[in-house]
């Protein structure tokens, strides 16, 4: 894997072209490059060299489907939005970016004037521009603009690669604020798919003393258990409920983090959980409404808690992510080039059994 880790063009001004690439998903599982205008910056924002883009679950459900729930692609569309790069220009206003700087992007740029805004809460905010949620054009750009308090300095000794699991991380993160993990709590979490990996380095950030994981795929399994999972079940070979109730001499665990979003693994979180324990519910399920075990639930005073992306969490993601150094890197699979882009997404819907997380250079 190529790293993109040293600083380049650390000058106060960089020189500009007139036109970019941008990846447009023309329509149902087609990616096709075209050039189109940089975009233009206003007094807060900051015009970042996207350098690396990862493909996310989302990324694969709108290319593969069309939609995710209500949420339907308008054709053409861009997506990405697990990004890094590199400060090309600045608005008139910003203060915190100068031209040279290596950053993360947040991708959720909210009002932060609604009521969930002020009350700390903006990844609720309903009028938040979300990179590559219809219609919110994505980042399979060379260049974006990106208001400066959704960026963050990311350390010179980290790869943009890396950089871009933050967003993911974000999601682990505030799955843990949610759940309340606390030291020694035993965690099961389902599906290790690239947030369910990054659930992982959440939960052992968290102090979680058990950390058990589930899945099908060897390479998602095996991945896992580097990242700091003490058990892993295959799935595909063992009953999890019984696999659990041996590992928790019958009790059930403190916390399931549920990242898949199989109808099957929601179902059964509320009876793998603990007397008072809790469900916290992040992977979309295929159809809008399943059926839970709502008995069970008050018996056992199940607590059944929901994620959407995250709050107030890049810093600690950055951080976590520079304590790890390289035992991270693992997780980054595949790379190509955003030309190569119709590969990359064919293979990240296609091929689950060799591949963790793909990444994409918009400028190579």
């Amino acid at each position: 894997m190529t790293k993109t880790n040293r600083k380049e063009n650390e000058t106060k001004e960089y020189i500009l072209p007139k036109y970019m690439n941008a990846a447009f998903l023309t329509k149902q599982s087609t990616v096709e490059i075209f050039q189109q205008e940089l975009p233009k910056i206003g007094d807060r924002d900051v015009l970042v060299k996207v350098q690396a883009v990862g493909i996310c679950g989302s990324d694969i459900h709108y290319f593969a489907h069309g939609h995710i729930g209500e949420r339907v692609v308008q054709y053409p569309h861009i997506q990405g939005h697990e990004c890094s790069g590199l400060v090309v220009a600045v608005g008139a206003n910003v203060t915190r970016f100068k031209v040279g700087d290596r950053v993360a992007i947040e991708p959720g740029v909210s009002c932060m004037s609604c009521e969930w805004c002020k009350e700390g809460r903006y990844n609720l905010c309903p009028s938040v521009q979300f990179l590559s949620t219809p219609p919110v054009k994505g980042a399979f750009v060379q260049y974006l603009s990106h208001r400066e308090d959704f960026l963050y300095h990311i350390p010179d000794t980290m790869s943009f690669e890396v950089a871009t699991l933050a967003e993911p991380l974000s999601v682990g993160i505030h799955a843990m604020n949610r759940g309340n993990v606390k030291p020694n709590s035993t965690v099961l979490i389902t599906g290790m798919g690239p947030v369910g990996l990054m659930a992982i380095v959440a939960a052992k950030a968290y102090g979680a003393g058990n950390i058990i994981v589930t899945d099908m795929e060897p390479l998602r399994l095996d991945a896992a258990k580097k990242l700091g999972a003490t058990e892993a079940i295959d799935i595909s070979s063992s009953d999890v409920s019984q696999e659990v109730n041996r590992l928790t001499e019958g009790a059930g665990v403190d916390i399931v983090i549920e990242t898949s979003g199989n109808e099957k693994a929601i179902e059964s979180a509320i009876a793998l959980t603990k007397r008072g324990g809790t469900v916290v519910a992040i992977g979309f399920p295929a159809k809008n409404q399943i059926p839970l075990h709502i008995t069970q639930m008050l018996q056992n005073e199940i607590n059944f808690i929901s994620v959407y992306r995250y709050i107030n969490t890049y810093p600690t993601a950055i951080e976590i992510l520079n304590q790890m150094g390289r035992d991270v890197e693992h997780v980054i699979t595949d790379t190509f080039p955003m030309d190569d882009i119709q590969e990359a997404m064919n293979k990240a819907y296609q091929n689950k059994k060799d591949s963790l997380k793909i990444m994409v250079y918009p400028n190579p």
